[in-house]
């Protein structure tokens, strides 16, 4: 082999490289998204099961830690009704934003994907409980 012919496969293997790494990573965005949406039905679930309990959702101040820790003057607590914390964050780590009551129904529960900004499409696209996915 000569030199050109080794550069000539290092450039397609490169080229081949690349265009891998673009399709992952509109796979890994896609997948974040996907897993915000089930996020929000598993907290949704657990709001749920508050209410069963307290007779009440948890309010905008008490926010979704009261899902995991018992709040202050409520009695028939029988959480904690999520395995663990690390739902409170988005697959972006930052944290769902929650309000009770809420503008668009009783309560509010939402992430605003990748960027952080309203609105948005694939991996920027918000994440909410009154939004169709």
């Amino acid at each position: 082999m000569t030199l050109l012919e080794i550069l000539v496969v290092m450039v397609i293997l490169g080229l081949l490289a690349t265009l891998g790494s673009i399709q992952l990573m509109s796979y890994l965005g896609r997948a974040k998204t996907d897993t915000a949406r089930l996020q929000v039905q598993e907290l949704m679930t657990a709001l749920d099961l508050f209410r069963i309990d307290v007779g009440r959702l948890p309010t905008t101040n008490e926010g979704l830690r009261a899902l995991l820790v018992e709040p202050v003057n409520v009695s028939n607590w029988r959480g904690p009704y999520l395995r663990s914390q690390g739902i409170l964050a988005d697959p972006w780590r930052r944290p769902y934003q929650y309000k009770s009551p809420g503008e668009h129904g009783e309560y509010d529960l939402v992430t605003l994907g990748a960027d952080g900004t309203v609105g948005g499409e694939k991996e920027n696209r918000d994440v909410a409980n009154w939004i169709e996915q």
